[in-house]
This record gives structure tokens, C-alpha cells and sequence, in this order.
């Protein structure tokens, strides 16, 4: 049953050193207000599963957060790489990081299998490649129906998900809409959840077809957190800043000017700042 609780709140009593976490959003509605509160209430030990990994996955793994990932492709969307996940790999800084690597379809499914409360699943897939020799958990079964050969991987049932969405209602129903991902899969495999949102509102009102409403019985907290998937973005609120993708590639390169980056915008700031920087890009949207 969903509780409205701050950002701080949420995270204390929600995210425990050692847990499985998948923060998801797919480009859009990427949950950092959340991730930057789980790095200034320094979570450690922690496994984080996400479909395409990029900037608060970086910059968690660079504050020494993380031990484990299980993704599908990482990287600064349209930039390069993630320069704090790959120091983390080759190098073992700031600590050695596991990766276990899937495609974009396993992933998924793992999730809508842990949905569904399901052990596995199983889909058409990784036929003719090379992951599964560098990925045990990639398994083939054959069909006892047709005597296909499928593949098959782990359910995800992290212990907590956390997403970003447009609004809630006062019963804490959530609704997001636009470009959606897995986030209502990620909530509904999770343990435990928290869901940041644009604003909490006594109606909906008109929706995209698209929408995807989260009843408020399936979740755990709700928080406003205006602006909260900065630097992504929030479809009918703002843009994504471009800008920042690109400087983030600059700033996270060395590991003095990310740690001198973090502390100034991240460990000495609260979830107020998101809201400074949509009302910015707005401004420049006008």
C-alpha cells in the first residue's frame, strides 16, 4: 500500500545496504533524483539491474555503491561510453564491480517473469551469438510441445524498484505516460518500491493512450519530486537536456573531476535542485 513519504524517508526505510535494485526508465523518466538520494544515504553492496544503464548508474558505481550489475548495453546515450563503469571494470576503482551481460529482450522478459511470479523466462533469443559463452545464466530448454529449443534466463525479483512517473493521485495511484520501458514490470517483480513523481494531483485527467496506471496497492512510497528524472525527461513537463549528456562525458572522465562534481551537486544538495533545473529548461523551452 503506497505511503507519501520524502525522498529521504523513502530511501531510508525502503533501500538496504546489499539489495537488488532496478531503477528503470527507458531514455525517459529515468529515476536520479532517487539515485542521487541513494548515494548521499551512502547504500553500499548494492546488485542494480537496469536495461540500458547510463548516467546515475555511473555515477552510483563511482561513489562505491555498487558490487554487482546485471544490464543490457551501458553507455552515455548518443555520447560514448560511462567512464566510472568502465574505470570500475578494468581497473577496480573506487572497488571491482561484477557484470553479468544480457540483450535487451532477455531483460524484458526476466522481468515480466518476475511479475508474473514466475522462476524463469523463456523466449526466442540468442541464437547464433557469443554472449552465452561469457553469461552461465543464459540457459537453452527445449519446448516439451514442439521441440523447440528456447532460451531461458533468471526471473528479476530485485528487492526494491525504483521509477519516475508523471503523477500520483492523493490515494497514491500512479500514472505515467510517453516513452515507457519496464517500469510497470520493474514495480510489479520488486519486493518493495518507490515511485518519485512530477506531482500529485486529485485527477489524471485526459491521458495518452499509452498510459500505464499503477494502483496505489502495488506499491510502497510516493514521492513529489518535481523535475526528479533530470537530466532525462519528463513528457509534458521538459526536455531532455542534451547538453548535460554531452558535459557528463567531460566531467566523468577523470576521477577528480567526478568526485569534486559529486560532492558539489550531489552529496551537498537535496531533490530541490531537480525542480530548479525543469524550471531551466523550460525557461529555455519558452
Amino acid at each position: 500500500m503506497a505511503r507519501f513519504l520524502s525522498l529521504a524517508e523513502a530511501v531510508q526505510s525502503i533501500v538496504r545496504d546489499g539489495d537488488s535494485v532496478a531503477m528503470e526508465g527507458f531514455t525517459h523518466l529515468i529515476p536520479h533524483a532517487a539515485g542521487h538520494e541513494i548515494i548521499r544515504q551512502r547504500r553500499k553492496r548494492l546488485t542494480l539491474i537496469r536495461m540500458t544503464p547510463d548516467l546515475i548508474y555511473d555515477q552510483l558505481i563511482g561513489m562505491g555503491c555498487v558490487d554487482k550489475l546485471v544490464f543490457s548495453w551501458g553507455g552515455n546515450p548518443g555520447v560514448g561510453s560511462l567512464h566510472r563503469f568502465r574505470d570500475a571494470v578494468e581497473n577496480g576503482w573506487p572497488q571491482p564491480l561484477a557484470v553479468e551481460e544480457h540483450s535487451h529482450a532477455a531483460m524484458a522478459n526476466a522481468y515480466e517473469a518476475g511479475a508474473a511470479g514466475l522462476p524463469l523466462a523463456v523466449f526466442r533469443g540468442y541464437v547464433g551469438v557469443d554472449l552465452p559463452k561469457v553469461n552461465p545464466r543464459i540457459k537453452h530448454i527445449t519446448c516439451p510441445f514442439t521441440g523447440e529449443q528456447l532460451a531461458a534466463v533468471p526471473a528479476h525479483r530485485p528487492d526494491v524498484a525504483v521509477i519516475h512517473a508523471q503523477r500520483a493521485d492523493r490515494e497514491g495511484n500512479v500514472m505515467l505516460e510517453g516513452i515507457v520501458g519496464v517500469q510497470k514490470e520493474a514495480v510489479l517483480s520488486a519486493k518493495r518500491s518507490i515511485v518519485t513523481v512530477e506531482e500529485v494531483v486529485d485527477d489524471f485527467g485526459p491521458r495518452n493512450l499509452n498510459a500505464v496506471i499503477l494502483p496505489h496497492w502495488t506499491l510502497g512510497a510516493v514521492v513529489a519530486v518535481p523535475g526528479g528524472a533530470y537530466p532525462s525527461y519528463a513528457q509534458g513537463y521538459y526536455k531532455r537536456d542534451n547538453a548535460f549528456y554531452i558535459a557528463w562525458d567531460k566531467i566523468a572522465r577523470e576521477r577528480a573531476s567526478f568526485q569534486a562534481w559529486m560532492k558539489d551537486n550531489v552529496l551537498e544538495q537535496g531533490p530541490e535542485v531537480f525542480a530548479a533545473h525543469a524550471r531551466r529548461l523550460n525557461a529555455k523551452a519558452a
